[in-house]
């Protein structure tokens, strides 16, 4: 099936081209800082983690919601998700890639992820976190490769896939639950401590994850005409619905929790976050930005008509994807750190080639993804 990859319209490899130059000028922006260190970011000895960690925990997300396609299509045999889930498990092996890639660039000196290898500590989440992410990894590999071969050759896939498939649907949720407990394990930050914590992670990952399919299969339809039919797409975006609504009340809850018990650290962190401390208020708008995304998204998506109407929809998806992004991202990670333990605030801004390295890491996934789904459309239209 790898022919697959080299055959292709001018609008395919334009969007390769495209992928690869923004990689490159991310690698050269990676190549500064491998020479320079992590200065050359706006991360300090007080916001120790930044936009890297916040896009390692978004895309974690992402890979780890191709579960509410395989759990419906697998276990119920609900065959309205039989075209789009390949798209779904492709997109977690990007996802899982994008994940660790982020976490490599966030290593003042990279080598020391071997070991993890060479010295294994069962004792540190960040192991588990590593163990379960790369197996993850491997099974979304193993199964959407081998049952899409199969569909190639007009052939059932082979049995051992079966128990595979069974395998990764509580993996999926292992790896977003163990990246949650690697923030609300450590007692220092208040802001991170709390049981809700892997809750929140799954609920949000179950609304951005299937938003982004839909997107992709709205891209699929319109210049790869591959439809996976309206039918599926309605089940996802009710799926993107229910999530929304429990990130929504989440958040709500961690809310009224701090500002109801009065709980000072804590409060510091949520009073920063949403409105403000003592004159610092860079989160301010980013945060009540995705607050207003995620209500509006919510009654568009509610709208069974608005559902149903692909500008609508891809514009409510789009409206999700930004929304919980600031949440998980810039709202979950900058807020830990500040104030510091000390009572000082630092805000942190990222710079220029840090911006550079995440839009390299992103276009790193995007490649994947485009090679990945142009194999998808040379064995459906073979």
């Amino acid at each position: 099936m790898i022919e697959y990859i080299f055959k292709g319209g001018k609008r395919y490899w334009l969007t390769i081209g495209a992928l690869a130059l923004l990689l490159m000028a991310g690698a050269v922006a990676y190549l500064m800082q491998w020479n320079t260190g992590l200065a050359i970011t706006g991360m300090s000895r007080d916001v120790s983690w930044g936009l890297y960690i916040a896009n390692f925990t978004f895309f974690v997300g992402v890979a780890a919601s191709a579960v509410m396609l395989v759990l419906p299509y697998y276990l119920h045999n609900e065959k309205a998700f039989r075209k789009i889930i390949i798209l779904g498990e492709f997109l977690a092996v990007a996802a899982c890639m994008v994940a660790v890639t982020f976490v490599l660039v966030d290593l003042g000196q990279p080598a020391r992820v071997f070991n993890m290898f060479l010295y294994p500590t069962p004792n540190s989440i960040l192991f588990w976190d590593m163990v379960v992410l790369s197996v993850y990894l491997l099974l979304n590999i193993i199964i959407g490769w081998v049952t899409l071969d199969a569909e190639n050759k007009g052939v059932t896939p082979p049995g051992w896939t079966k128990p595979l498939i069974i395998i990764s649907i509580p993996w999926a949720i292992s790896i977003h639950t163990v990246t949650a407990f690697i923030y609300g394990g450590l007692a220092a930050r208040p802001f991170w401590l709390t049981a809700l914590l892997a809750p929140r992670f799954l609920a949000s990952a179950f609304a951005s994850g299937p938003a982004l399919l839909i997107l992709l299969a709205l891209v699929m339809r319109r210049w790869g005409g591959f439809d996976t039919g309206e039918e599926s797409l309605d089940k996802v975006a009710k799926i993107v619905t229910y999530g929304m609504i429990t990130t929504l009340f989440f958040l709500l809850l961690e809310v009224f929790t701090i500002f109801y018990s009065q709980e000072p650290e804590a409060m510091k962190h949520f009073t920063y976050l949403l409105f403000g401390l003592d004159g610092y208020y860079g989160l301010v708008p980013w945060m009540w930005l995705s607050i207003i995304l995620m209500c509006v998204s919510i009654v568009a998506l509610l709208n069974s008509r608005w559902r149903r109407n692909p500008a609508v929809l891809s514009a409510v998806c789009i409206a999700v994807l930004i929304s919980i992004w600031i949440d998980k991202g810039l709202g979950l990670i900058i807020p830990g750190f500040i104030p510091s333990q000390s009572g000082y605030i630092f805000e942190y801004v990222p710079t220029f080639p840090e911006i550079m390295i995440v839009v390299g890491v992103w276009s790193l996934g995007g490649l994947v993804l485009a090679l990945l789904y142009k194999v998808v459309l040379g064995v459906r239209k073979s």
